[in-house]
This record gives C-alpha cells, sequence and structure tokens, in this order.
C-alpha cells in the first residue's frame, strides 16, 4: 500500500452522555448494520480486511483502539479522558480511533457514537489465533464479550499468524459465516462466537467446524536476569499448547486445518455446584 489508508480530520475529549438514538426503520428498509472493532488499532491490516469483506454486505461503522492493546482481556478505561478521533477513509463510512481498551472501545461506540444500533459486532481479524483459554485474555474477544453482554450478538474472529494474506482469507470465512447466521435468523442477542482461522491461505483450510473450547494451559516460565545495579526481574516465556487429544476441542481441529468456532457463554456461574454449595454454606 503506497499511502496511508487513514488520515486525521478531527479529535476531541468526549464524556460520554446519555443519548436518544434514532427510530430504526423496518428490517426490509435497511442493510444488516455492523460494527466492527479489534485491539490491535484502528490502521491494523487485519481490521481493513474486516471491512474490505463485511463493507459489500452491510452498512458498517468501525471504531478501533488509538494503539496496540492485545492481551488486555477485559479491561476498561475509566480513570482518564477518552480521546476520540474520527479519521476520513477511502470507504466514506464512520472510522473511530478511540483511546481505551477494546472493551471500553466498543461502550463507547454504542453509547456516544453511534445514532442507530448494529445489528452485530464482529471484532478482529486479530494476528494471532485466540484458540482455547486464550480467550479469557484476548482483548479482541474481549470486545466482542462485552457488545454481547449489552445484547448485541457478536464474533471474535482471529487468524494464525503467517502470510499478511491470511487475512483477507480469515475475513472471507468471516463474511460466510455472517451471511449463514443472518440468513437462518440466528444472530440472537448475546450471541458469541470465537471465530481461528489457520493459516496457509485457502489451499490450506479444509472447511469449519463448531467445536468445545480447549481448557489446556501450555508452557509458562520467567527467566530471572539481574540490572547492572543488581534488581531482580523476570522474562515472560509462554508457549501455547500444540495440541489437545480431545478431539471435540477447537485445538484439536484447528491445528488440523479447520476455521473452528466456539459459541461462548456469558454467565459463568457454576450451575454444578450452585445447590451444593447452598446446602454447606447457608445455614
Amino acid at each position: 500500500m503506497n499511502r496511508p489508508l487513514l488520515t486525521l480530520t478531527a479529535a476531541a475529549l468526549v464524556v460520554i452522555p446519555g443519548r436518544t438514538l434514532l427510530a430504526q426503520a423496518s428490517d426490509a428498509e435497511r442493510p444488516l448494520r455492523i460494527l466492527i472493532v479489534n485491539d490491535d488499532g484502528y490502521q491494523a491490516p487485519g481490521l481493513v480486511a474486516l471491512v474490505d469483506s463485511l463493507v459489500t454486505i452491510a452498512s458498517v461503522t468501525v471504531a478501533a483502539p488509538l494503539e496496540q492493546q492485545s492481551g488486555t482481556g477485559h479491561g476498561i478505561t475509566f480513570r482518564e479522558p477518552i480521546k476520540i478521533q474520527e479519521l476520513g477513509n477511502q470507504y466514506a463510512i464512520k472510522w473511530y480511533a478511540i483511546d481505551a481498551k477494546p472493551a471500553t472501545v466498543v461502550k463507547v461506540a454504542v453509547t456516544a457514537l453511534m445514532d442507530t444500533m448494529p445489528d452485530l459486532v464482529v471484532a478482529g481479524v486479530n494476528a494471532g489465533d485466540n484458540i482455547g483459554t486464550h480467550a479469557w485474555i484476548s482483548g479482541t474477544v474481549a470486545a466482542a464479550r462485552d457488545a454481547a453482554l449489552q445484547g448485541f450478538p457478536a464474533i471474535a474472529a482471529s487468524v494464525a499468524y503467517g502470510n499478511p494474506l491470511d487475512f483477507r482469507v480469515a475475513a472471507g470465512y468471516v463474511k460466510q459465516i455472517v451471511q449463514q447466521l443472518e440468513e437462518s435468523g440466528s444472530l440472537e442477542p448475546g450471541l458469541l462466537l470465537n471465530v481461528n482461522v489457520p493459516s496457509g491461505g485457502p489451499e490450506a483450510i479444509k472447511g469449519i467446524r463448531v467445536r468445545e473450547m480447549s481448557l489446556l494451559l501450555g508452557t509458562q516460565r520467567y527467566d530471572e536476569r539481574f540490572s547492572p545495579r543488581g534488581s531482580r526481574y523476570v522474562w515472560d516465556h509462554w508457549s501455547p499448547a500444540e495440541e489437545d487429544s480431545l478431539e471435540t476441542s477447537d485445538l484439536h481441529s484447528f491445528k488440523r486445518g479447520w476455521v473452528t468456532v466456539t459459541p461462548l457463554t456469558l454467565d459463568q456461574t457454576d450451575r454444578n455446584r450452585l445447590q451444593k454449595l447452598g446446602r454447606l454454606l447457608e445455614r
């Protein structure tokens, strides 16, 4: 790309007020409305690929962090003013860079920036997969989760590290999934899907499989070092799990070339222990 996709046109400090939303037209009178977010930043190639793909089937608004926010999980920004920059772009759509964590970006977008609510929130395409327990720390998944908590259907999409063209392949699969969900009437409030696409291009991908979350943690270690003045510190070294023998897990299928779709729940209540603990502790 010979020139920047986006150019800054305005900036402001925003205090999030309550808003009166415009009346929405009937489904037959308007296109699907999609809010696209991410955690890699407002000009990330995965974000651009997703816009390229979804702008052909929907009315798109983009809201993304001003800076890289990978690994921030479901952290929120609330102790400082939230800066918002509205950006010009070749699609002539609303495109915002927001100086906040991904979950907060979603809150700001739907509360303070959008006059009509989205039918769907899509986060991604993240650079690097969010298979299994990665979903707990992923800013991409957190953005989708926050949208689902607010009642919107949401999809988090990620692709394994590889060729930059893999972003477009992943975005194509997201488009396919969105179309199938819309056509079947499955874009239900609170729907939360974690989608992961292997690298290697279309020839390396076998298709789509709906799978459960792998619970394998990978390997964590910290290398101890000392500064020239004797201060002790450590460097993080983490390696993801490379295999899961559970054939119904997302990791098992992902490693074998399948796009995995994992429906996630919002209610973390352990209902198997709820009554047992009630009998034990409620005296």
